[in-house]
C-alpha cells in the first residue's frame, strides 16, 4: 500500500523522527535530501538516485514537481505499507525491505516517489487526508503514477499494479477506511518488530498495553457523553 501520514502543518516532526533523521546516512540530489538507516546505506542511496535520475530522464516534468513537493526522501521502516508521505517530514518514506528486495525494480520506486510527492502537493494546496476525501485522493495520486509509468517501457507488471490500485479506489469508504487502516497499521506494525527482532512476547505485550489505552479512550468517550447530557 502506498499511503500518507497526514499531520496539521504546525506540528515539527516527532522527537524520534529528529533523533533518526540525525542518525541517518544521507546526501543531497539537485536540492532533494534522500537518507536512510537501513542495514545496507549505500545500496539503498544508490536505488533511490537512479530511480531519480529515471524520472528526470523519462519524464521531466514529474521530475520537477517532485523537487518542488518534497524535501526528503528516507528509506525508513514503514509499518502499513511500502511507502507514504509524511507531512511533518514533507518526506517521501520508503521502506527498506522493498527498496533492498531483488524483485522491486527502479521503475516502481520512481513509480512510487511520484506518487508520495503528489500526495505532498494536495496536503501543500491544503487538501487533507480525512477517511471522506481518501479514496478521491488515493485516485489522484494512481493516476499521476501512472501518467508517470506510461513514459516507461516493458514495465506491464507495473502498470498492472496501478491498476489494481485505482480499481481499489473506486470502492468508497471501504479499502481506505479508518478501520481498514488501523487494521493494515497494526499487522504492519508487528512485522516490522518482527524485522527488527523483536521477541514474541514483547511484541503481545506491546499490543496488549496499545489495546487497553484504546478501551480507556472509548470509556472517556462514552463517558464524557453522559455527563454532556
Amino acid at each position: 500500500m502506498l499511503a500518507t501520514i497526514s499531520r496539521g502543518s504546525s506540528v515539527k516532526p516527532p522527537l524520534v523522527d529528529r533523533i533518526q533523521l540525525w542518525l541517518s546516512k544521507g546526501r543531497m540530489i539537485d536540492g532533494l535530501w534522500i537518507g536512510t538507516l537501513s542495514d545496507d546505506p549505500e545500496l539503498a542511496l544508490q536505488r533511490v538516485e537512479a530511480a531519480l535520475r529515471l524520472i528526470e530522464r523519462s519524464a521531466p516534468l514529474h521530475y520537477q514537481r517532485v523537487k518542488k513537493s518534497l524535501s526528503r526522501i528516507w528509506v525508513q521502516l514503514v509499518p502499513h505499507g511500502a511507502g507514504c508521505y509524511q507531512h511533518s517530514l514533507n518526506a517521501c518514506l520508503l521502506d527498506p525491505r522493498v527498496v533492498a528486495s531483488e524483485t522491486t525494480t527502479i521503475e516502481w520506486i520512481a513509480s512510487a516517489i511520484v506518487h508520495e510527492a503528489t500526495h505532498a502537493r494536495l496536503e501543500n494546496w491544503g487538501i487533507r487526508y480525512d477517511e471522506a476525501a481518501r479514496s478521491r485522493i488515493e485516485r489522484i495520486c494512481a493516476r499521476r503514477e501512472l501518467d508517470f509509468a506510461l513514459h516507461l517501457t516493458d514495465v506491464d507488471a507495473l502498470h498492472e499494479e496501478i491498476a489494481q490500485r485505482l480499481d481499489l479506489c473506486r470502492d468508497e469508504g471501504t479499502y481506505y477506511s479508518d478501520e481498514n487502516m488501523r487494521l493494515t497499521m497494526e499487522q504492519g506494525s508487528v512485522e516490522a518488530l518482527r524485522h527488527l527482532g523483536t521477541p514474541e512476547w514483547a511484541i503481545a505485550l506491546v499490543f496488549r498495553v496499545i489495546g487497553l489505552r484504546h478501551a480507556f479512550h472509548r470509556f472517556t468517550r462514552r463517558l464524557a457523553g453522559v455527563l454532556a447530557r
